[in-house]
């Protein structure tokens, strides 16, 4: 009997000791996500931050939220008129912000012309904050072989090359200055909250590179007063994923981009907002191989919808 009472007593010991980390990690998830301060990005970096991919989407929402904040801005684009549109929309709403832009096209462009450009458009500028968030996917999903080589090329310039010069040349110019700064790269929900991502293998692959790209650096330039952060959004309501209307679970740029900016500075890897972070929870607590099944077949439905968006297309125009 005593052996017995000694063996419930030790399990409930361990259970309590269980549930006392599940509400120790809430309370912290709840502090991190909900009530931990934002750095003051202006005193902590600097007065200028960059963004790449700043025309649309989240990149020209989380200019918009750095202007708020008291930064001047480059903004890097290819398409010169949106560039000039956005830059006046900042300068109208935000008096008092300078905004500077690049145009680039990091699908046409190669490593050393992407360096090059960016080099002379932050000449005499006190950079401190680069949001690389210029990317490029699959207009619908797709096998391997049934992406054309020009996308696939594209794919991993903008996604991988682009990224990779736009921050050494941006780190090159902060460390050089012996400068503190902030270096965030926006990753992908594709590449770390679920086992596989097929149909979409390319663009996953470039993400999960984003990740470790970041992370690594991370590493080497803290100890310079460099913050190196990769971001992972899951869905957004933005045009790249054709998803128009924002939801519970699916924010627009605007919220998702407030979420973003109280991030900077804070983890090398992190998913900044909190149905994005609950997702991801969930999604880790499935088997692999259910994981898997479902990604593939949610992906194959979303091939034939595009495969059939490209009939109608192909015919209207005959």
């Amino acid at each position: 009997m005593e052996l017995h009472n000694s063996t419930i007593k030790f399990i409930a010991i361990l259970g309590f000791i269980y549930l006392s980390k599940l509400l120790l990690n809430f309370f912290i998830w709840l502090w991190i996500m909900f009530f931990r301060p934002a750095k003051n990005l202006k005193r902590e970096y600097g007065s200028w931050a960059m963004v790449t991919g700043s025309t649309d989407g989240i990149g020209r929402a989380l200019a918009f939220e750095l202007a708020s904040k008291g930064l001047n801005l480059v903004l890097v684009g290819r398409n010169p008129q949106k560039l000039e549109l956005t830059s006046k929309e900042i300068e109208k709403k935000h008096h008092g912000i300078f905004t500077k832009s690049i145009v680039i096209d990091f699908a046409s462009c190669r490593g050393e012309e992407v360096a090059r450009i960016i080099d002379e458009g932050i000449k005499g500028l006190d950079l401190g904050i680069l949001i690389n968030n210029a990317g490029l996917a699959y207009p619908y999903a797709k096998f391997l072989h049934e992406v054309d080589l020009e996308l696939m090329d594209s794919v991993i310039r903008v996604n991988i090359e682009g990224t990779t010069w736009v921050t050494k040349t941006v780190i090159s110019d902060m460390f050089e200055k012996k400068r503190k700064g902030a270096v965030v790269n926006i990753g992908s929900g594709s590449s770390c909250c679920v086992s596989s991502y097929p149909l979409c293998t390319i663009y996953a692959a470039t993400k999960a590179y984003v990740a470790m790209l970041s992370k690594s650096i991370s590493l080497e330039y803290k100890q310079h007063g460099i913050d190196v952060q990769c971001q992972i959004p899951l869905l957004v309501a933005t045009k790249m994923p054709s998803i128009k209307k924002a939801s519970f679970f699916i924010p627009s740029a605007e919220t998702y981009s407030k979420a973003s900016i109280r991030w900077i500075g804070h983890d090398q890897i992190c998913i900044p907002y909190w149905t994005h972070a609950l997702q991801t929870y969930l999604l880790r607590m499935l088997p692999d191989p259910i994981l898997d099944w479902f990604m593939f077949r949610m992906h194959l439905v979303m091939r034939q919808r595009g495969l059939r968006k490209d009939s109608r297309i192909e015919h209207s125009k005959n």
